[in-house]
């Protein structure tokens, strides 16, 4: 089970990572050329939001059922190995931070009648999601 959870959430990370900098991208140019909000910047927000909450979702069952995940909270140098601590705490942490700002950032921009603000709330929050995202992702393990 734990190398097909673990299968998942490597690979899902990169739709997520895709479908984040896109999302992010398309808030941006929204915002700064003041065009309207429309349908497809909805559901290309919609769907960030639901890829990054699946991808927190597989990210909590490999947690739980991974050595280096739950498993590693017991032992005596997790905090002086950086990739174990790292594995168990500082990713899963700063992950869930990720999902919760693109989580509000999402449903703060609902609540805007406006295209320029609702293009803002997105860009602010998707691009701290962002931005976390890209730091705690584990670049040994992916190339």
């Amino acid at each position: 089970m734990y190398t097909t959870v673990q299968f998942l959430h490597s690979y899902w990370a990169y739709l997520v990572l895709l479908v984040l900098i896109v999302t992010t991208i398309n808030s941006l140019m929204g915002f700064f050329s003041k065009r309207e909000y429309g349908a497809k910047d909805m559901r290309l927000a919609l769907f960030t939001l639901i890829t990054m909450h699946i991808q927190l979702l597989i990210g909590l069952v490999l947690w739980f059922v991974s050595p280096r995940g739950m498993g590693a909270l017991g032992e005596e140098n997790l905090m002086k190995d950086s990739s174990l601590r790292s594995a168990a705490i500082e990713h899963p942490l700063l992950m869930i931070i990720a999902v919760v700002l693109i989580t509000i950032g999402y449903s703060k921009h609902k609540k805007q009648r406006l295209s320029t603000p609702k293009f803002k709330k997105l860009a602010i929050f998707y691009t701290i999601g962002l931005v976390a995202v890209l730091a705690i992702i584990p670049w040994s393990e992916w190339f």
